[in-house]
């Protein structure tokens, strides 16, 4: 791949800055199982920082996903990491009683983290008055993009195919959905079909400014849909302005969870350089950061074609 674009989206952005990173904080979490436990991560120095949330994978805690959470942190984020109940650490396996409600206990994590950020600030030394509650971004991987896509607006669809209850949240104002499973339907496999109710979405409530990002190798146990269907929700959202395709790359998307991982079955770091940079852009921008961040970097993927992603607009 031609360095210059990985240079170019370098100068969009910015170089790092130090991070301060404080785990596990412990926040409120009323009859959750499990104390609720995040990771805060924020720059150094700088003031009016906006929040990132995001939401890990199945199974995966406030420890993983370093390569894109450290790097958000360093360029001018304050990003937030919540250990959620089907991590490993649990051991709530799918016959566990609490399985069932896994999925909107995750939901409300993340509104639990906003709904205390007097604590996050107090708890990282000196970042007290330096954030901006104003600018919110939540974003998350797998079955975290599916709790992600909650607070943007998404819906569940009930097994007659009506719009569910609107679990969206007014302080969320764009967000990062990477590797976000699609829509329902008979190709789902029956034990998701019997157990998931949550992977019956609907997107046309999603509004919200909005960057995909899939594998176009991605293929997954769940449905016999091909990777396309990890594009469901560009497709299907009025408010995904953005789909970043990564060409070779499987569900780790190169290795995001974190690098020499052993469930990254296609490690790349030049694939995950590109996540990095191409949606600390887009949160550039869609926080007002710097408006102009995600326009250039849709330019320098254009002038500067590489093998591997193709970035779609509109």
């Amino acid at each position: 791949m031609p360095a210059s674009l990985l240079e170019r989206l370098d100068e969009i952005i910015d170089a790092g800055s130090p991070v301060v990173s404080v785990a596990p904080l412990v926040l409120s979490g009323p009859d959750r199982p499990r104390p609720l436990e995040v990771r805060v991560s924020a720059p150094a120095t700088g003031t009016n920082l906006p929040i990132v949330l995001f939401s890990h994978g199945n199974g995966w805690n406030l420890d993983g996903y370093a390569p894109l959470t450290s790097f958000w942190a360093s360029r001018g984020f304050v990003v937030i990491q919540p250990t959620h109940l089907d991590s490993r650490r649990y051991g709530f396996g799918f016959d566990h009683s609490v399985f069932p409600r896994i999925w909107t206990e995750r939901i409300a994590d993340l509104t639990r983290i906003l709904d205390q950020l007097d604590v996050v600030e107090q708890a990282v030394p000196g970042l007290a008055g330096r954030v901006d509650r104003d600018r919110v971004a939540v974003t998350g991987h797998s079955w975290g993009a599916q709790t992600a896509q909650s607070l943007l607006g998404a819906r569940i669809l009930d097994e007659h195919g009506r719009t569910g209850d609107d679990l969206s949240d007014p302080r969320v104002t764009a967000g990062v959905l990477l590797a976000a499973t699609g829509l329902g339907g008979d190709h789902l496999h029956p034990f998701v079909q019997a157990n998931f109710p949550f992977m019956r979405p609907s997107f046309a409530e999603l509004t919200r400014p909005t960057l995909v990002v899939a594998g176009d190798q991605d293929q997954s146990r769940m449905s016999s849909r091909g990777p396309d269907w990890f594009t469901d929700v560009y497709a299907h959202s009025p408010g995904a302005t953005d789909l970043l395709t990564l060409r070779g790359a499987e569900h780790s998307l190169g290795g995001i969870v974190g690098y020499e991982v052993a469930e990254t079955t296609d490690e790349d770091p030049v694939r995950v350089a590109i996540i990095q940079r191409m949606t600390t852009a887009f949160l550039r921008s869609a926080l007002g950061v710097d408006a102009p961040s995600m326009d250039a970097a849709r330019a320098a993927m254009v002038e500067n074609p590489a093998p591997h992603g193709r970035l779609d607009t509109r």
